[in-house]
């Protein structure tokens, strides 16, 4: 009850800092960042959807290791990509802190993403534009580094989501 109650807590002060941040005319340098693979990923918040719990998945065979499987979502079948793994890296240690950001959602694509753990909002005005260290790929905007030197990519989630890498998910 008490995981519940924090989430509840973390997903209305995540609602009041958007707002917030909407008011003040922020919000199309807010992202939202999360980890995965190792890596610090940010994604706009207008490209973002909901932010959930990690629910049961149901594996698909003959699918691509990174293809976790699908998930039903208040009803709404999602597939499950296990970020990690599609980038290349070992898949995602089960953890309590890891969610599923629900990329596809601004787009009208039931797509889910896997990915290790949240790590709140950036805002672009507290970063430096990245040029080195900083391989891009088509699903990549842009890179940036915080104040302690972090590279940080931003998700091109509608670049993600038409990338034939990323929709074949089937065995061949």
């Amino acid at each position: 009850m008490a995981a519940r109650a924090s989430l509840k807590a973390f997903q209305e002060s995540l609602a009041a800092r958007l707002q917030a941040a909407a008011a003040a005319g922020a919000v199309p340098s807010a992202r939202l960042a999360f980890e995965a693979a190792g890596q610090l990923w940010m994604l706009p918040l207008e490209a973002s959807g909901e932010v959930l719990p990690v629910p049961e998945i149901a594996r698909v065979p003959l699918t691509k290791d990174w293809f976790l499987g699908v998930a039903n979502l208040r009803g709404v079948i999602y597939g499950v990509a296990d970020f990690a793994r599609f980038l290349g890296a070992v898949p995602a240690a089960r953890a309590p802190e890891n969610r599923l950001l629900l990329v596809g959602q601004p787009l009208a694509i039931n797509a889910a993403l896997l990915v290790t753990r949240l790590a709140g909002l950036r805002n672009l005005a507290d970063l430096e534009p990245a040029e080195e260290g900083a391989p891009r790929v088509a699903w990549t905007r842009a890179a940036w580094r915080d104040r302690e030197g972090r590279l940080w990519r931003e998700l091109d989630a509608a670049g993600l989501l038409a990338h034939p890498d990323f929709m074949e998910v089937a065995l061949q």
